[in-house]
């Protein structure tokens, strides 16, 4: 199958093009290159530079004779979200919608959509099961929502088969050279920070959890791009699968816990400063992802330690990092 990848440029999208390239498809990829970097996409795999907003690029995407979608393309800051929300609707709505007609034009109706635990919010269960209700406490989190109403309609009116695959916080690397670059997730400002000598900073400690940080639930990268592929497999077998999954441990890490990993991965003994909590932050989000290990083979095999090991070996490498004290 041919499958175009929007977002392919990037961290996850990286490693889900690799991973179906090592299953036999050809694959086109579609990115801005606003977070992505173009030496991430292999040498003979047909790259377009441009926004899912914009229909030329599009068409010419779709023009290689595309079989499915698989779409990551979007901004994805969550606080930051808050900040600039007309922004955030812009490239994750209007990318959606812009990226559903072009799939109408050139009669594709197979889509895998890369949605987020953010759709939730603050939601007080243990274990977040794929019915909870959904209620987002940033424009990020609401606009990925609203990406999944869009597919749910599309497909009542049409014969659109689409799966949203909901994650949560992505950590580790699985290719050599691909890390993640966005300055806005945890591992990226811990190692930048240290790569300065500068302690990292924690948002807010006081949340009522045991040690007063957030609890994530931290998944390998490369088991989420798998899920994905699986995911677009089955849509384009005629399989059936539910319109939206968990992709979660059912355990959490506190932010103050993967500090401690981040210590023990660099050898770097630091104690990090406080900052107040920024807005859009929930305070536990952790997964189920029986449903998933049931429909997609979903599963995670590397501990916390290993995914945070692998996250330095290849951030370091790139930036050719020597770490010494911290302030």
């Amino acid at each position: 199958m041919k499958l175009l990848v929007t977002g392919g440029a990037g961290y996850i999208g990286g490693h889900t093009v690799r991973s179906l390239l090592r299953e036999g498809h050809e694959v086109v990829v579609l990115d801005d290159l606003s977070l992505g970097r173009r030496e991430v996409v292999p040498d003979g795999v047909p790259f377009i530079e441009g926004s899912t907003r914009n229909p030329g690029a599009l068409d010419e995407a779709f023009a290689h004779g595309i079989d499915g979608v698989i779409h990551f393309a979007a901004f994805k800051h969550a606080d930051v979200s808050v900040e600039q929300p007309l922004r955030t609707y812009s490239e994750n709505v209007e990318g959606m919608l812009r990226l559903l007609e072009a799939m109408v034009r050139h009669g594709v109706n197979a889509i895998v959509f890369s949605s987020s635990s953010s759709v939730y919010g603050d939601v007080d269960v243990p274990v977040i099961p794929e019915d909870a209700p959904k209620d987002p406490v940033s424009p990020y989190g609401e606009s990925k929502l609203i990406g999944e109403w869009m597919l749910h309609n599309q497909g009542v009116a049409t014969e659109l088969r689409h799966c949203s695959l909901r994650y949560f916080n992505v950590v580790g690397s699985g290719v050599e050279g691909i890390y993640d670059t966005s300055p806005y997730s945890l591992l990226s400002m811990v190692f930048a920070a240290l790569e300065r000598g500068e302690a990292p900073k924690v948002f807010g400690t006081d949340y009522p959890t045991p040690d007063g940080t957030c609890i994530r639930d931290y998944i390998h990268v490369q088991h989420l791009a798998v899920a994905h592929v699986v995911a677009i497999e089955k849509l384009l077998a005629g399989e059936q699968l539910d319109t939206a999954y968990n992709l979660g441990t059912g355990t959490g890490t506190s932010v103050a816990e993967m500090m401690k990993e981040v210590a023990r991965a660099t050898g770097v003994d630091f104690t990090p400063h406080t900052d107040p909590r920024r807005p859009g932050d929930p305070v536990k989000v952790v997964a189920s992802g029986e449903k998933a290990a049931k429909d997609l083979g979903w599963s995670m095999e590397q501990s916390v330690e290993d995914m945070v090991s692998s996250a330095w070996r290849e951030y370091s490498a790139a930036h050719g990092v020597s770490l010494g004290p911290v302030s």
